[in-house]
């Protein structure tokens, strides 16, 4: 038998499960990998293939979460064949970021969930031709809004001779967060990240192709769990080693979900992350004499004197106001979705107590 905490496990997971789902011989799971409609799930009966529960998920998919790598589930147990998963338990922190497949939907399909239920993300960006400050301000906006706890590891640090201004520069643009400069290949820098392996505790991997995410996999697990490809040399961009997301429990209890390299990611409702990643600029506009300034000519605005004396880039300000725009009209549509959803299931319930009536 297994036992699930060592899998991440929580009395806030377990609080979910209702009296009867438990008479009904439901157990709770979680889900360590997806490909297309096929899910791996560990339970305490071990690991298993895991589909859905058809009436449940598909008949009413409008309003259904569907399970991501990371996420707890409630399966019925089937020791013939495949588990069937009846219903994802509410997630305690979650990844998500604008379905590239569909950008503009707004019916729901524009949400994609990367990861959930992990306490740490690695922020990851290699020292070479995938170094981007405005890159790392938009990963590190999406952790803050997921809920766990950014930490940027710049990778490939033999390949970099100026690894040293480079660090210094990231982290002028993200104060307070915890940056960390290794080599998978030499072993620099790897001891630092030790606080962070915490038995039962997950991490999840964001970055670009061939950024070294499957390398420090294999470091950190001591074995050969993830395949590396070589990357460009003309431009160091990787070829894709993980296509589909998985989670890994290493010798040592921890717990690691691996993602497909995203050169981009939407940002999808994430304007607490973001004022979370611009602090100082949410405090220059909190500063500015009137409470409305538009930051352009009005006297006495923080963010012009700011600017005028070097202490916050253009740069900065630019990426900022990118950011700020982009995650305000993910959050519309958001809100559209929301009252969508809600006139629906009006409009369906009074149907329904038509067909009551009328029978």
């Amino acid at each position: 038998m297994i036992n699930l905490s060592d899998y991440g496990y929580q009395d806030i997971f377990e609080r979910q499960i209702t009296e009867n789902e438990q008479q009904t011989g439901l157990i709770p799971a979680r889900v360590t990998s997806i490909q297309k409609e096929n899910y791996q799930v560990v339970s305490a009966y071990g690991n298993n293939n895991a589909k859905l529960k058809g009436s449940l998920f598909y008949l009413d998919s409008k309003f259904v979460t569907y399970p991501a790598v990371g996420d707890f589930v409630l399966i019925k147990p089937n020791y013939q064949g495949d588990d069937i998963i009846y219903r994802v338990l509410e997630r305690r922190t979650c990844f998500s970021r604008l379905n590239p497949s569909q950008p503009n939907a707004v019916n729901g399909s524009s949400a994609q969930i990367v990861a959930s239920n992990f306490d740490y993300v690695f922020v990851m960006l290699s020292l070479n031709y995938d170094f981007n400050v405005r890159r790392a301000e938009r990963y590190v906006a999406a952790a803050w809004q997921s809920g766990g706890i950014p930490i940027v590891v710049l990778t490939k640090q033999d390949l970099c001779i100026d690894y040293e201004e480079k660090a210094a520069l990231l982290q002028s643009a993200l104060p307070g967060i915890d940056i960390h400069v290794i080599s998978a290949h030499t072993g620099f820098g790897i001891e630092n990240l030790q606080k962070y392996l915490k038995p039962a505790h997950t991490l999840v991997f964001m970055g670009s192709s061939g950024i070294g995410k499957s390398s420090l996999i294999n470091v950190l697990s001591g074995n050969v769990l993830m395949k590396v490809n070589s990357i460009r040399e003309e431009d160091s961009k990787g070829r894709h080693t993980t296509t589909y997301r998985q989670l890994f429990r290493l010798e040592n209890g921890v717990l690691l979900i691996d993602t497909p390299g995203m050169r981009e990611l939407g940002i999808w409702d994430a304007e607490e992350g973001i004022s979370e990643t611009f602090a100082d600029i949410e405090d220059l506009t909190s500063s500015c004499r009137f409470h409305n300034c538009r930051h352009q000519e009005e006297p006495g605005c923080a963010v012009k004197e700011a600017i005028q004396n070097g202490s916050l880039t253009n740069e900065r300000w630019s990426s900022y106001l990118k950011l700020l725009k982009e995650a305000r009209r993910s959050a519309r549509k958001a809100a559209m979705l929301k009252s969508k959803k809600e006139t629906t299931k009006t409009r369906e319930k009074h149907v329904n107590y038509n067909k009551e009536e009328w029978y």
